[in-house]
C-alpha cells in the first residue's frame, strides 16, 4: 500500500490533498506491550492412544498446538506453561458390512477420531530482554487512638486507666493493580513418532499382511517459540510534526 492511502486527508474547495496527521511534539510518555522475553521451549510427550474400533492403517494427522496458561510468576523468573496439542487422526476401519474380506482384498470405511494430547512444563528465564515491572505489595496498617476511662472500686481516685479503645477499629489499606506479564504464540514444531501396541491379523479370511489395532504409544517432541510481553510505560521522542 503507497504512503498516498496512508496518510490522512485535507479538503479544501473540493480538492483533497494529503497531509500529515497532528503529532504532539517533544518527550512522550506512552504505554504499549515491551517484550521481556523470546523463548524456544522444547517438551517431550509419551501417550497412549486408545481408538473406539478396530484400526486397519491410519491415512492422515492433523495437529494444532494450543496454549491454556502461560504465567510468568514475578517476581520469580519462572514461566508455567500449560497446554494440549489436538490431533484429528483420520484411519480406515475394516467393514465387513460393506464386503467380506478375502485372500486378496479388505474393505473398510473411512473414519476420523479427535484427542487432545496434554503437556505442562515449568521453565525458568535466565536473560531478559527487557525487566519486567515488579507487583508492588499491598498494605494494611492498623492505629488505635488513646482514650482514658475510670477505674472501678478498689483502686486510687487519681488513678485511670489509659489504653486504646476495644469497641473501635481504624486501618489504612492500599491496594496495586499491576500488570500482568502475557504470552504470544509465535510458532510450532512436532516430530512424533506412532506405534501399534497391539496389532493382530484380521479374523477370518483376509490378506496374510492385513491386520488390525485399537492403541497407539505416541512419542512426541514439540518444540514451540513464544514471546512473553508486559504493558509498561516508556518515554519516546518526537523530533517533527509536518504541516498539511
Amino acid at each position: 500500500m503507497s504512503d498516498k492511502h496512508n496518510d490522512s486527508y485535507e479538503c479544501e474547495k473540493g480538492y483533497c490533498k494529503p497531509c500529515k496527521p497532528h503529532v504532539s511534539i517533544g518527550k512522550i510518555i506512552t504505554k504499549v506491550p515491551v517484550v521481556l522475553a523470546e523463548l524456544n521451549v522444547q517438551l517431550n510427550i509419551n501417550e497412549t492412544i486408545t481408538f473406539p474400533e478396530p484400526v486397519l492403517e491410519i491415512k492422515d494427522i492433523k495437529k494444532r498446538v494450543a496454549l491454556t496458561q502461560c504465567r510468568l510468576l514475578l517476581p520469580t523468573k519462572k514461566l508455567f506453561l500449560k497446554g494440549f496439542v489436538r490431533k484429528n487422526i483420520q484411519y480406515a476401519s475394516p467393514s465387513n458390512e460393506i464386503e467380506m474380506s478375502t485372500d486378496t482384498t479388505v474393505a473398510s470405511d473411512l473414519h476420523s477420531f479427535t484427542v487432545d494430547i496434554p503437556f505442562d512444563t515449568v521453565i525458568e528465564i535466565k536473560d531478559f530482554l527487557s525487566m519486567p515491572v515488579m507487583p508492588k505489595n499491598n498494605k494494611r496498617e492498623e492505629f488505635d487512638f488513646a482514650v482514658s476511662h475510670s477505674l472501678p472500686s478498689g483502686f486510687p481516685e487519681k488513678d485511670e486507666l489509659l489504653s486504646s479503645d476495644l469497641s473501635q477499629y481504624h486501618q489504612e489499606s492500599s491496594q496495586y493493580y499491576n500488570e500482568l506479564p502475557y504470552c504470544e504464540l509465535l510458532t510450532s514444531k512436532i516430530i512424533e513418532w506412532d506405534e501399534a501396541l497391539d496389532r493382530q491379523p484380521l479374523p477370518g479370511s483376509s490378506p496374510f499382511n492385513e491386520g488390525y489395532f485399537t492403541q497407539v504409544e505416541e512419542k512426541m517432541v514439540l518444540d514451540i517459540c513464544l514471546k512473553v510481553l508486559q504493558d509498561q510505560q516508556i518515554r519516546v521522542a518526537s523530533a517533527s510534526n509536518d504541516d498539511c
